[in-house]
């Protein structure tokens, strides 16, 4: 079967944050092409939703640190036609300090976090582009803005996330391709065992399940919101700290240096 709804691709889909997101998207009567490492994970995932929803799946089995898994959806991506979606959810974090830190896994971290969401946009957006319609969301985090919170490599990477998400919306204004940004607190899956801080560990009220986290994004995404912050309850301060970048914005670049840094 399939449906006259558009398909979504998901990468990261085999639990998660991404399985929920796939779940959703599925209930919506979305197709799926969905993407991970592990095969039986995602197959199991798939057959799930087939029965659940009655849709029609697509399973990608690909490395996205690899060339050959990053260029294998890529292609995906930029030939076919039904694929109205692109959910950039693969990741991976680290609680680790710099110093003892792997930099191999930071470097594979970058891969996933950084170059994977950027390679698949700039595969999945001529196509959406063209035909004038579509959506990209990436998945961020708090940490976007609160680099400091963790590990500084996952901190960065996902303030890339953040920023590129900014440009891509400026980029494709007026195109029909919408943009939106989801910057999760913690959310309880398996990214705190694998950042070596257990969410067990947490407090709990700091935990939020990834159910609910990935239903208040589509809120904000049905809503048209470009940055979704799903624990912020007050979204005054969101407001104000991007009132107040736009404020800098304007004075950052001068011929002459500032006057507190002008010697006497």
């Amino acid at each position: 079967m399939t449906t006259q709804q558009g398909t979504v691709l998901v990468t990261g889909a085999s639990s998660g944050i991404g399985a929920v997101y796939a779940d959703r998207f599925a209930g919506r009567g979305h197709d799926l092409v969905l993407v991970a490492r592990n095969r039986e994970r995602l197959e199991a995932v798939a057959e799930t939703l087939r029965r659940r929803h009655g849709v029609a799946i697509r399973t990608v089995a690909a490395d996205l640190a690899s060339r050959a898994g990053l260029a294998e959806v890529e292609a995906i991506l930029s030939t076919d036609a039904r694929i109205t979606h692109l959910v950039n959810n693969a990741g991976f974090g680290s609680a680790a300090p710099l110093a003892s830190a792997s930099v191999d896994e930071m470097e594979r971290m970058i891969a996933i976090n950084v170059t994977a969401p950027m390679r698949l946009t700039y595969a999945a957006v001529p196509a959406l582009r063209a035909r004038g319609a579509g959506t990209v969301i990436n998945i961020a985090s708090i940490v976007a803005i609160g680099p400091e919170v963790l590990n500084g490599v996952y901190g960065g990477s996902k303030s890339f996330v953040l920023a590129f998400s900014h440009a891509l919306r400026k980029e494709l204004d007026g195109t029909g391709v919408a943009v939106q940004v989801v910057l999760p607190g913690a959310t309880g899956t398996e990214f705190w065992d694998i950042a070596g801080l257990p969410a067990s560990n947490l407090p709990a009220d700091w935990v939020m399940s990834a159910e609910d986290l990935v239903d208040a994004a589509l809120v904000g995404l049905d809503r048209g919101e470009f940055a979704t912050v799903p624990s912020l309850r007050d979204a005054a301060e969101w407001e104000a700290w991007e009132a107040a970048r736009r404020t800098m914005l304007p004075h950052l670049s001068s011929a002459r240096p500032a006057e507190r840094y002008r010697t006497a």
